[in-house]
């Protein structure tokens, strides 16, 4: 274990934006992390309360240095929610705490339409690129399927995914930016770099656990199942 290394999962309703109805129902993960000897964090999708979120980092004797977002979805980063609900998110945040918000390139249109993130304040990546978050060392996947540029994070022994895998199930492919063919490409080659001993740490609670050995989540997650391209997009793409 790196001693160093700062890490909360953070579930909304729970640990943050208390007595919110829309969060506790919508059940999402934001991440912390970074590294304790510096006090350099980072936010993993910080959505609903960002205000709240900061004051959580801030108390731990961390201080905030940017936000990494795994996809557009207003859940994760900020929006109107389904037209009708807005969202505190990203550029709320950025209101209180000027940082770069790190996206895949491909998701860059859809964070400044959806999210309300100017340009300038979008750090843009490319799969595989690495980020030091003091001395710890993060590498951003691109794993498009369930938006273009979806994305996950590989730290530490540790997958933040997003809404690109769940404990049980993946993201949607039906969403605008959705692709079911390159969600199947995710699932069976992007991420099968993804050693079974790391622990997939999904976007949502959606299964009992919160986290779980991706060799365990391999034997369990009926998306995983199917063994070409063809019996995926039966059984998933509509």
């Amino acid at each position: 274990m790196n001693e160093r290394f700062y890490f909360r999962q953070l579930l909304a309703g729970r640990d943050f934006a208390v007595g919110d109805a829309l969060a506790t129902s919508m059940r999402n993960f934001t991440y912390a992390l970074g590294d304790r000897e510096t006090g350099d964090a980072i936010l993993v999708d910080p959505a609903y309360r960002p205000s709240e979120l900061l004051d959580l980092v801030v108390a731990d004797d961390m201080r905030l240095v940017g936000v990494i977002a795994t996809h557009y979805h207003p859940d994760h980063v900020g929006g109107t929610l389904m037209g009708e609900q807005h969202v505190a998110g990203v550029a709320e945040l950025l209101a209180l705490v000027e940082v770069p918000v790190h996206v895949q390139a491909q998701e860059a249109e859809w964070m400044k339409a959806r999210a309300g993130i100017g340009g300038d304040a979008l750090s843009l990546h490319h799969d595989g690129d690495q980020l030091d978050v003091g001395a710890v060392t993060l590498t951003l996947l691109h794993t498009p399927g369930h938006t273009p540029g979806s994305q996950c994070v590989l730290v530490e022994g540790r997958l933040l995914s997003g809404d690109t895998l769940f404990i049980d199930g993946c993201g949607r492919t039906d969403f605008p930016g959705g692709d079911a063919t390159e969600m199947y490409k995710t699932l069976s080659e992007r991420l099968s770099q993804v050693s079974d001993e790391t622990i997939l740490f999904p976007g949502h609670l959606y299964a009992p656990e919160s986290s779980m050995a991706m060799g365990e989540v391999r034997a369990r997650n009926y998306v995983l199942a199917p063994k070409s391209r063809e019996q995926w997009l039966a059984t998933f793409a509509s």
